[in-house]
């Protein structure tokens, strides 16, 4: 009996209160509690980035796509819940950056579940050949950023014939 209370327990350790998943860190460092006797050193576990550092930004940083055409270059960026207005996009000649803000209004009472992000974002992408930014072109639908950039000539390709020797 006391084998089963113990794999219920490490089972309901692999998610945290709210349902959700721990982090492929967390993951690897739970796995190696069970593989490495306790005591035992592990110098490599205080190599790890902690996540901790990186929660302000969890689930905030938009989904992207990028796809090289022959004469264009297409981004799609995720970024369900931001509105046209705290939404800013730039680009330079190889690189997009956007920038946005989801704002929540926090209702009164006690939450069950808070799992949905708010709060500023930033991204840059770097993209796969030089682009003229003044023909970029950029639209918002169903919360899909959408950009389309026309590649400078020099960042065509081109064919080139090949001669027999």
């Amino acid at each position: 009996m006391a084998m089963e209370e113990r794999q219920g327990q490490e089972r309901a350790l692999e998610r945290r209160p709210g349902g959700t998943v721990m982090n492929p860190v967390e993951e690897m460092e739970r796995m190696l509690e069970r593989l490495v006797p306790r005591g035992w050193p592990r110098p490599w576990r205080w190599e790890w980035p902690s996540w901790a550092e990186f929660a302000p930004f969890a689930g905030r940083m938009p989904r992207v796509d990028v796809i090289d055409r022959e004469n264009e270059v297409i981004l799609r960026a995720e970024v369900p819940g931001v509105n046209q207005e705290d939404l800013e996009v730039s680009v330079s000649d190889n690189s997009v950056t956007i920038r946005g803000e989801i704002k929540r209004e926090e209702e009164p009472g006690e939450y069950y579940y808070h799992e949905m992000t708010s709060g500023a974002f930033m991204r840059t992408i770097g993209l796969p050949a030089a682009v003229d930014a003044k023909q970029a072109k950029v639209r918002l639908k169903n919360g899909v950023l959408e950009m389309t950039m026309v590649k400078i000539e020099a960042a065509k390709r081109h064919k080139i014939a090949i001669e027999e020797a």
